[in-house]
């Protein structure tokens, strides 16, 4: 019997590439999670964040994006947004947390140049961990998706349970370092360190060199 491993290659015909929550609520100056602070308070708490995410995590994203869309393999997005306009379907802890995004709003949509393209699946979730409060388990079966490869927002906190599920429901788990962020670069770090028995790591070029192939 062959040693199993988690550094397999990704098989294009198995594999989806998945955004968590880069969305206007929390990557945008004027999204809700950052609407009761001043600009200036907003510059001098998260300045750091939102410089990551422009300069580093969305350009990657991106690249991301274009590469799996061009070798043809799923793109699916998941994005904190309630079923209803009220948020009464919200998790406990997202009622606690007073994260509440209604259905259909402009808090709801992904940041600008990471569009959806029309046939791409987007999945509304009400908790930190996709896997708790949506169907994509079924989803991705439906697509045969065996592989997973994550980035998004907030590295330590939505990003990481996502991997953590994963890994426990049986998905071969490929974290991209640099296509997320979080609030400092300890919290960024620290996550990597946490995780690194469930998941491959990799860079974006990394990623793209080997979705290139020989």
């Amino acid at each position: 019997m062959s040693e199993l491993s988690r550094e397999v290659p990704l098989q294009p015909e198995q594999s989806g590439l998945l955004f968590i929550d880069v969305q206007n609520f929390g990557a945008h100056r004027d999204g809700a999670e950052f609407r009761h602070l001043s600009r200036a308070e907003l510059e001098a708490k998260e300045s750091y964040y939102f410089g990551q995410i422009e300069r580093v995590a969305l350009p990657n994203m991106q690249r991301l994006q274009r590469a799996f869309r061009t070798a043809g393999i799923e793109v699916l997005y998941t994005v904190i947004e309630s079923l209803t306009q009220d948020g009464r379907d919200r998790s406990l802890d997202y009622k606690i947390s007073g994260f509440h995004v209604p259905k259909g709003s402009w808090d709801a949509q992904m940041l600008d140049g990471l569009e959806p393209e029309a046939d791409e699946i987007v999945i509304p979730k009400t908790s930190s961990d996709v896997f708790s409060s949506t169907n994509i388990h079924y989803v991705l079966g439906n697509l045969g998706i065996r592989q997973l490869v994550m980035c998004g927002l907030v590295t330590d906190q939505c990003v990481e349970s996502a991997v953590r599920h994963a890994c426990d429901l049986g998905y071969l788990v490929t974290l991209v370092t640099d296509a997320c962020a979080t609030h400092s670069q300890e919290r960024h770090e620290n996550t990597f360190r946490a995780i690194r028995g469930y998941c491959r790591q990799r860079t974006t070029d990394q990623l793209l060199e080997e979705l290139a192939g020989p």
